[in-house]
């Protein structure tokens, strides 16, 4: 319906044919119209075609409420908020309305006498679905008066109304989410007889506010997020709240590399041409190795795994390795920004803060376990990009060291630079070669190749790297890999 035709009055609504549905049915019926068109319902979300779309579709056909349950960075939020798209794109309230009030159906005193008193007459005003959409972060602080209402003192005093009128409500977030979508993130957090003013008007759709009984049968589609490990670290969902939520839809990190890779690369920010920047090529096998990170993590027994390894985890590593090159690449007046290994561990900082530990991770330390981490990621992509078909190139490398080569390059080199030391080293860019990861046009691109080789042997320990940056045939205490001008020696 065209702005300048929307009806302005109940009289005219009328007119018009207008018929109301609830929520519910109003997303069911959007929602069946997107399946019949083979719309994409969830556009950006990755990996849940084929588990958590079908059982959260299948809950909103039923009509049902419902709660998504998962661990940290599996995007819970993302997904409650796109719910609003299933909205149509603009509703009818009584103008003045605080909770929505449906114009042919008014469920507030406010709204029922406005036509009473104007009839027909009454104002009509228009709110898009986005107004529509109410969520709020589940706190230990959070009241019933946040939630359901209050009543206002001053409200009373100005309108002249005892305080057991209606008029003098002071709604909270659920009531003037009424016709909409209310979500509550990370329930379990909130305090027990709140959840019990929710359940209750979930069920039977009355509330009380300072001992007043009100009737509001709210037209509002709740749904909750929740963190499985929050259950027993903070709270819990109670079980007659629980009882009346529809489904439980569990959620899960990527299942693979490769959906990984995707969800990483679409969040991450890389587009630094358009920000005075330079335009930034990231090779396949370092935001592979950065994925590989995050899921050697979330399988690392030193890792707290109840608390999980978010996928915000290789964002954030992404985001800084490419910070870190685009720094070398603006110093070295380089035209393109690429990341190498070595950058990797200039993001250190985005692995610890990340990481919640066990006690046998306590005592290693956050920082060595992420470079241990890097390390062996570094391996695993090696190996999954054919590493085992230069096998007699990796020998000839590792002769060169064990001859007494040496081989220093800083990670402020220039990729031409760095590409210039590794000719160096017998073996090493014929691997590259052999491989299929050199870019004759790319001096930056192959000396990351030329790295990942040099990081494989290193977490294969056929290699050792030192602090200082240098590297003999004198055997060296084992330390943890330095973010600045890493080396290779045997």
């Amino acid at each position: 319906m065209m702005a300048a035709t929307r009806p302005g009055t109940l009289g005219e609504l009328k007119e018009s044919g207008y018929r109301s549905r609830s929520v519910k049915d109003e997303i069911r019926t959007n929602l069946i119209c997107g399946l019949q068109k083979n719309e994409a319902l969830f556009p950006g979300i990755i990996g849940y075609d084929d588990s958590v779309i079908p059982q959260l579709v299948n809950a909103l056909l039923a009509r049902q409420n419902f709660v998504l349950l998962g661990l940290r960075g599996q995007a819970k939020s993302r997904i409650i908020r796109m719910l609003a798209g299933l909205l149509d794109p603009e509703v009818p309230i009584l103008a003045g309305s605080e909770i929505n009030d449906d114009p042919l159906r008014p469920i507030s005193k406010y709204g029922r006498l406005l036509i009473d008193e104007q009839g027909d007459d009454a104002p009509i005003a228009w709110i898009p679905r986005d107004a529509r959409f109410v969520e709020k972060l589940a706190t230990p602080d959070v009241t019933i008066a946040d939630i359901i209402g209050d009543v206002d003192p001053i409200r009373a005093a100005r309108g002249g109304h005892v305080l057991a009128d209606e008029l003098t409500i002071h709604y909270g977030l659920l009531p003037r989410a009424n016709r909409g979508i209310f979500a509550l993130n990370e329930l379990p957090d909130l305090a027990g007889k709140i959840q019990v003013g929710l359940f209750n008007i979930m069920q039977e759709g009355d509330i009380q506010i300072k001992g007043y009984p009100v009737r509001l049968p709210l037209d509002v589609l709740l749904v909750f997020t929740a963190n499985p490990e929050d259950y027993t670290a903070r709270g819990k969902i109670i079980t007659p709240l629980k009882d009346r939520i529809g489904a439980e839809v569990m959620t899960h990190y990527p299942e693979g590399i490769e959906q990984g890779v995707r969800i990483t690369v679409q969040e991450a920010w890389l587009d630094r041409a358009d920000n005075g920047g330079r335009p930034v090529a990231v090779p396949d096998f370092i935001t592979e190795t950065i994925e590989r990170i995050a899921f050697l993590a979330r399988a690392d027994k030193r890792v707290d795994q109840r608390s999980g390894v978010s996928q915000r985890l290789p964002i954030s590593v992404l985001e800084n390795a490419v910070s870190n090159a685009e720094r070398r690449a603006l110093a070295n007046g380089e035209p393109e920004v690429v990341p190498r290994p070595t950058d990797l561990y200039a993001a250190i900082p985005s692995i610890t803060g990340k990481l919640e530990l066990e006690y046998e991770g306590e005592l290693v330390g956050a920082d060595r376990i992420a470079r241990e981490l890097v390390a062996a990621a570094a391996g695993e992509t090696f190996a999954a990009w054919g590493g085992e078909a230069v096998t007699s190139e990796l020998d000839e490398i590792v002769d060169y060291f064990e001859r007494g080569g040496l081989l220093q390059v800083g990670d402020t080199a220039s990729g031409a630079a760095s590409l210039e030391g590794f000719r160096t080293v017998p073996g090493l860019v014929e691997a590259v070669a052999a491989m299929g990861l050199a870019k004759d046009d790319s001096p930056g691109w192959t000396a990351a190749a030329c790295e990942l080789v040099l990081e494989a042997l290193v977490a294969a320990r056929r290699l050792s790297r030192s602090d200082a940056g240098s590297y003999g045939r004198t055997p060296r205490r084992p330390s943890p890999p330095s973010p600045g001008k890493p080396t290779f020696d045997v």
